[in-house]
């Protein structure tokens, strides 16, 4: 790409670059290594910075803007601990394949590896934490580079990207730039897919025409493959009649309130959802990587099925769970295959009646039933009733991690991809108040709530200036249980209720801090002030923090312990 002429510095190369691919947002934090690039985002107007406080947070919000968005979410930070302080947020997004363009400041040319002030060999330390990262050293490459790293993380499965930059790079005159050649390690990630291979095609509608217990299990690579995925997973759905199961990450993908859909499953997944997966005759699993939080024990997982994979990931197919049939391709392409091949075929599908009926009498369990109280909340009520309230509003929620987030994902019914935001694969305290910022961003008209912990807001609670500094007018829904409730959890059934530092006493007060900080902070202690704050909270056009107080020691159930099989579902007291 050649630099305009009113463009000076390479640094402004690489932000008319981004603007130019349809960046409009960054989020980073300054420090010295970047400050040419800080420098030169003052003299133009095409891209927005947001200024967050914490370089994890800058990842977790551009994680955010990317999710809801299903585009490319770019940060911004300095070197030695700022790039450091970005590998927890660049591994989260690689683990949950979210694409990310990460750029970081590095020290001069001649410095590197002197052991300068506040030098790290960040290529080095990134590696395992990206898809791909590179240093930049070469300034006639400045464009090129940006444009390939931008393409690269959203290409194939997408994930972070990482482009370091040396200071003095980034300050140095402009020249015109070269088209450089894409690097061969780029070339063989961001390659085009292979054509889908007809006979496989074939062969998955053969197999789904003879299932008389089928189950269609949906990952986040259709929300990644975008609203056409979601649509033709709809389609084929409804021409098999099979019953839909969704990961924690593909909530959305399919909708909520469709019949055929028998929720999550999982670990803390519905009673039914498990059931079905571990009876059926014939699995088709649409984007997802058979994690351990969902196939509990590998030797018992849905032992009589035959199984089908499509993964845009090749991977990934057959690398924990032997399947029958493997299919390279992206969520949307392939569904689109089946659906024509379905179509053209004349093999008539057996009745899926009886199949039904077994899983209607799982669904009877009512596996997520609570007992409510009229006085303190249970958190599952609380969070509930929050959706209760909100739902018409179509809100974007994100989540901290832990028992709070497996009842937003139980009690949240998403209908549509890009509006449920949460830490999956690595499982991320910290994550969800900064995810809502990159998403309110995006989306400023849009009701965005962060559902958290009092233990994992605290994580990036700081991030809770950004929002005052651009009245971005988030709600966080503190659900404080005074514990760190899955840990709790887990040591008082794994653990013969030894306690060990799972209760924090010198909690904050959660309204006087939002008052700190300039936003309306509200509490609920009693059931009956609930819907009075939430009326608040929705009134409200700026920033709101609730402290929600509930019951402490309340379990999240069902739940399948670890390594056990999906019939071996512990259900809580009110579903015995």
């Amino acid at each position: 790409m050649q630099a305009n002429q009113e463009e000076k510095t390479n640094a402004d190369v690489i932000l008319a670059t981004l603007a130019d691919l349809g960046v409009d947002t960054v989020f980073g934090y300054p420090g010295g290594a970047v400050l040419p690039l800080y420098d030169a985002l003052h003299r133009q107007t095409r891209i927005r910075h947001v200024l967050v406080r914490h370089e994890q947070a800058a990842v977790h919000a551009a994680e955010g803007y990317a999710r809801s968005t299903g585009k490319v979410g770019v940060c911004l930070a300095t070197s030695g601990p700022g790039a450091t302080n970005t590998i927890t947020g660049l591994t989260d997004a690689l683990m949950d394949s979210v694409p990310i363009l990460c750029l970081t400041g590095q020290v001069a040319q001649p410095l590197l590896g002197t052991d300068a002030f506040q030098e790290a060999n960040v290529v080095s330390l990134m590696r395992a934490a990206t898809k791909h990262n590179c240093l930049l050293t070469n300034a006639d490459y400045v464009a090129s580079s940006v444009s390939s790293c931008f393409s690269m993380a959203q290409a194939g499965r997408p994930g972070p990207v990482a482009l370091d930059i040396p200071k003095d790079i980034q300050s140095a005159q402009a020249t015109e730039q070269l088209a450089a050649p894409i690097p061969t390690a780029v070339l063989q990630r961001a390659r085009t897919l292979p054509p889908i291979q007809v006979k496989d095609i074939q062969a998955a509608v053969s197999l789904l025409k003879r299932a008389k217990k089928p189950v269609i299990y949906v990952g986040g690579g259709v929300i990644n493959s975008g609203h056409e995925a979601a649509d033709a997973l709809r389609t084929f759905a409804r021409l098999l009649r099979a019953p839909v199961t969704s990961t924690l990450m593909g909530l959305g993908a399919f909708p909520a309130n469709d019949p055929l859909f028998i929720g999550m499953l999982g670990m803390h997944g519905a009673y039914e959802a498990n059931r079905a997966l571990h009876e059926c005759d014939l699995m088709l699993n649409v984007g997802a990587r058979f994690d351990d939080r969902v196939t509990g024990n590998l030797e018992g997982f849905s032992p009589n099925s035959k199984k089908i994979h499509i993964d845009i990931d090749n991977s990934a197919i057959g690398k924990l769970v032997s399947v029958d049939i493997g299919i390279h391709a992206d969520a949307y392409s392939a569904l689109s295959q089946l659906i024509d091949s379905w179509n053209a075929s004349p093999r008539s599908q057996p009745p899926l009646d009886t199949w039904w009926e077994t899983i209607k009498g799982y669904q009877s369990q009512n596996c997520f039933a609570y007992k409510p109280n009229s006085r303190r909340m249970k958190p599952q009520q609380a969070i509930d009733r929050l959706w209760r309230r909100i739902a018409s509003h179509n809100p974007i929620i994100s989540t901290e991690v832990g028992q709070h987030q497996m009842w937003a994902a139980q009690f949240c019914r998403f209908d549509t991809p890009g509006r449920w935001l949460t830490s999956g694969g690595l499982g991320t305290m910290g994550y969800g108040l900064p995810a809502a910022i990159g998403a309110q961003t995006a989306h400023p008209d849009a009701l965005v709530i962060d559902i958290a912990g009092e233990a994992s807001i605290q994580m990036n609670i700081q991030e809770l200036a950004t929002l005052a500094q651009y009245s971005l007018p988030v709600k966080v829904f503190i659900v404080n249980n005074q514990r760190m409730g899955m840990v709790r959890q887990w040591q008082d059934m794994h653990f013969e209720g030894r306690r060990s530092q799972s209760y924090a006493e010198a909690l904050p007060d959660f309204v006087a801090l939002a008052n700190a900080y300039g936003m309306l902070g509200l509490r609920i202690n009693l059931e009956e002030e609930f819907d009075p704050v939430i009326s608040q909270m929705l009134e409200h056009n700026g920033p709101v923090v609730i402290e929600c107080m509930v019951e402490e020691d309340e379990n999240c159930f069902p739940m399948m312990p670890s390594g056990a099989n999906h019939n071996e579902m512990i259900l809580g007291k009110t579903n015995h």
